[in-house]
């Protein structure tokens, strides 16, 4: 296995040894229970996301050796539906599959799966890949029916079942991350979202998904259902608390509960070359660390530091940051503890806007941040995210587009 390149220029030199990104794409990223793939099965939209790599690239699939999707909620982690998903998008009964749970980071996970078999020689194709339908997944029966008294009694073992909301609670105490910090944020987000969507900016990383709804009826969903217009700092700043009723998150600066799912083709770049792929990035590498479960939130801000330091690279090397706005206590925090120019940081919105299907997120970053650096010549991209019961996961990729 190749030594890890170290430093600005090292990071974005050119070897046939590099695992290289051939194609990126999402689906659209729908509103639960009501928007507009709740009645999509998550097989159906793994499959599409699958099948759009396919066709963007003009890659044979028997040449897909395996396949690794980032799944949190579904009973038995999923691991049938993804490998229904994965036939049904034409790729042979050759082709391997599994599945992944690392919580909100699954998507990136998976990706950095593939990515390490294919630098360790272990494979030449494959594709790393999320879903999420927290219409079909999310509530009632995700947590076991029994918990282990004894384990419970340590402290921080106990702290990982405490609710996402409250950890975020914990973040905005403990760091004093205000109300207002996170309501600013949260509407900037959406602004963000909004201009984008308005400007055709999430086009060309989408792919369209046509299912039977319930009623038996044909539908096609090609945009984002959740980013909404209007939204300011002023008109967030009326909602209630949801966790506590002296908190600051709500439901206008949390993530929003969704639907999606997104797939990234990666390959050895020699064998992109020989086979004439398109080549629209390479994956560097990746960072999980842990941290406190009662404020796992923090995550980014230990992930990042850890990626960099991995690949020799500044904070100011990076051009893009795709962090994932879990909840904006969190998020606000992540920018603040590390430094990051705001103006580099979700640059088209996060998933307070956009949403956040828990296992495609991961996924759905990348796709989305190489279709900015394409649009901005942009080559340095860091994406990263918190993830439940303590952790944070981060990633350098380096756009060639």
């Amino acid at each position: 296995m190749p030594a890890l390149p170290k430093g600005k220029n090292a990071v974005l030199a050119k070897h046939d040894d590099d695992v290289v990104i051939v194609s990126a794409l999402r689906t659209p990223i729908t509103k639960a229970k009501k928007g507009g793939l709740a009645q999509a099965c998550p097989e159906e939209l793994l499959g599409n996301a699958i099948k759009g790599v396919l066709a963007q690239s003009k890659l044979d699939p028997k040449l897909v050796e395996d396949v690794a999707v980032g799944n949190v909620l579904p009973p038995g982690g999923g691991a049938t539906v993804a490998r229904m998903g994965a036939l049904w998008a034409g790729l042979p009964n050759t082709t391997a599959v599994n599945t992944l749970n690392r919580q909100c980071s699954s998507g990136l996970a998976t990706c950095n799966q593939i990515a390490n078999q294919i630098a360790m020689g272990q494979i030449d194709i494959g594709i790393g890949a999320g879903v999420e339908s927290m219409t079909m997944g999310y509530g009632a029966g995700v947590m076991p029916e029994k918990m282990s008294d004894t384990v419970m009694e340590n402290e921080e073992a106990a702290d990982c079942l405490m609710p996402m909301g409250i950890t975020s609670e914990n973040v905005a105490k403990q760091f004093g991350v205000s109300r207002e910090k996170q309501d600013k944020f949260a509407a900037e987000s959406y602004a963000k979202a909004v201009a984008a969507q308005k400007a055709g900016k999430f086009k060309s990383e989408i792919v369209t998904v046509t299912y039977r709804d319930d009623e038996g009826n044909e539908r096609s969903i090609s945009s984002d259902d959740g980013i909404r217009e209007g939204v300011t700092a002023e008109s967030l700043a009326k909602l209630k608390p949801a966790f506590d009723k002296n908190g600051s998150t709500h439901a206008g600066n949390a993530s929003q509960i969704s639907d999606g799912a997104a797939a990234v083709l990666l390959a050895r770049r020699s064998v992109a070359k020989k086979l004439g792929l398109p080549i629209i990035g390479k994956f560097v590498t990746a960072a999980a660390v842990g941290v406190a479960p009662n404020v796992m939130g923090i995550g980014p801000a230990f992930a990042i530091p850890k990626v960099l330091e991995l690949t020799g690279l500044s904070k100011d090397d990076i051009e893009i940051y795709e962090i994932n706005e879990a909840f904006a206590s969190q998020a606000v925090y992540s920018v603040e503890k590390l430094g990051l120019d705001p103006k580099k940081v979700n640059p088209v919105g996060g998933a307070i806007a956009m949403g956040h299907p828990l296992g495609c997120t991961g996924a759905r970053q990348i796709a989305t941040a190489l279709a900015q650096a394409k649009r901005e010549k942009q080559q340095l991209i860091v994406t990263s995210m918190c993830v439940g019961s303590g952790m944070g996961m981060a990633s350098v990729i380096v756009s060639e587009q």
